[in-house]
């Protein structure tokens, strides 16, 4: 494993007025009126001030945290999972937690120069980089052109493997209360582990170390972001996982008739969701999609049986990063004052893809994961369609290598109003966004 760190966080900012009112000067109704607008203006650049500065609040009880995910922005990311971790344990570490964030080190000539090109951060998290040559080939972290890496259960269950120990064994911690650096996590941590790649994270929590009398105080929290990706594999390749055997059961799971091998297997999302402490869906609304059977892929009743412990949280943003008013990437900013930017946006994207510069044409954007749950066979079906009205169609993102070579052909059949990116930028993600109307 590979340890950095980013450097100190800021201090906190001052009391704001929102919580020291300044006395009013007058109590005729003119001076209370005066005291008020001058205290709200105060509050509003108070707040102003604390957005730059990443500075929140004051914080509830620090913790110390460590988040185990397939994918951090900004070293590798395919979609909302990347953003997720590169924002949130930094917005965590800024209220005063103590943050390890476990990935892979994917080097695949892709990633490589991002490693490299690696920002300094205004907060200090610890990341943990899991090294090791599975993670050294090319494509994105899931697959390459030719389909779903083989032995991914292998990958996530060595990435499983190097959090549980990572917060026993790295000497990085000790920057929540300003100590030296040099001591680690230890056993009363609280993990947050995402999707199916980190499930084992709960189940070995469960299954080996409390067994031993290690973690017996920790937490897990699993996070799913998306259900229908499972970590299914046959029966006989449990012993693998190196959990004990009696936790087969735990994990057991049956292929569908209907798939390429039928018969007994284990899932590795429905054995996290039964060891977590806590189940957390990216919103309210997939806490509910998934305990039925449309959203549940398979694992809806158990996820009813866990519903006093299923909670959605709606997924967040950068709110830095995001602001068009300040964005590095576009054309020209704007405002919900003054949307004049968004035009010139529009006409610069239409010049860098090559399509006609014309303010009157519609612009729609697909963005996102090129998998079906996700609608790219629907946006890529209409594509033909809307060329026909004079409309201009963009997409960005990688996936289903089905979905990436139809995109390739739907350029060549629409040179005049379709742009296809198969891979992830973004730059053009941040400009698409910002043009589309």
């Amino acid at each position: 494993m590979q340890a950095g760190r980013g450097p100190p966080s800021t201090e906190a900012a001052a009391p704001s007025s929102l919580t020291q009112p300044a006395p009013l000067a007058s109590t005729s109704a003119s001076a209370e009126d005066e005291a008020v607008s001058r205290q709200f203006e105060q509050a509003k650049a108070e707040l102003a001030k604390r957005k730059r500065r990443r500075v929140p609040p004051q914080t509830e009880t620090p913790m110390d945290i460590v988040f185990v995910a397939a994918e951090a922005a900004p070293w590798s990311k395919t979609g909302g999972l990347g953003d997720v971790m590169g924002s949130l344990p930094i917005a965590l570490a800024a209220r005063g937690h103590r943050v390890m964030v476990v990935v892979p080190r994917y080097l695949n000539g892709v990633e490589d120069q991002k490693y490299a090109a690696a920002k300094k951060l205004d907060i200090r998290v610890d990341w943990v980089f899991v090294d090791h040559a599975v993670y050294h080939r090319k494509g994105n972290p899931y697959a390459d052109e030719h389909g779903a890496f083989g032995d991914n259960v292998f990958r996530y269950s060595l990435l499983s493997m190097a959090a549980c120990e990572a917060p026993l064994q790295l000497n990085i911690g000790g920057f929540r209360s300003g100590e030296a650096p040099g001591f680690p996590y230890g056993q009363r941590c609280l993990f947050m582990a995402n999707d199916w790649h980190a499930s084992l994270v709960p189940a070995y929590l469960a299954g080996k170390y409390r067994r031993h009398g290690v973690f017996q105080d920790a937490r897990c929290i699993l996070a799913i972001h998306n259900m229908a990706h499972q970590g299914v594999e046959p029966a006989h390749t449990f012993s693998s996982l190196g959990l004990p055997d009696d936790w087969f059961e735990t994990l057991g799971w049956e292929f569908p008739s209907w798939s390429a091998t039928p018969g007994p297997a284990f899932n590795i999302l429905k054995g996290g969701i039964l060891a977590a402490d806590r189940v957390v869906p990216v919103s309210q609304g997939y806490a509910w999609e998934m305990t039925t059977a449309e959203g549940g892929w398979g694992l809806d009743g158990i996820l009813k049986n866990k519903q006093h412990v299923l909670n959605g949280v709606v997924n967040g943003i950068d709110m830095l990063e995001w602001d068009p008013s300040e964005d590095e990437f576009t054309a020209a900013s704007y405002s919900t004052d003054d949307l004049s930017g968004k035009a010139r946006c529009k006409a610069a994207l239409q010049k860098e893809l090559g399509l006609k510069q014309d303010p009157d044409v519609p612009l729609l954007g697909y963005i996102g994961r090129l998998d079906w749950q996700k609608g790219p066979d629907a946006a890529l079906d209409a594509v033909e369609g809307l060329a026909h009205r004079g409309c201009q169609t963009i997409m960005l993102g990688s996936g289903v290598p089905e979905y990436e070579q139809r995109m390739r052909q739907s350029e060549q059949a629409f040179p005049d109003s379709f742009r296809g990116w198969v891979g992830f930028s973004i730059q053009w993600r941040i400009a698409s966004l910002q043009a589309a109307i």
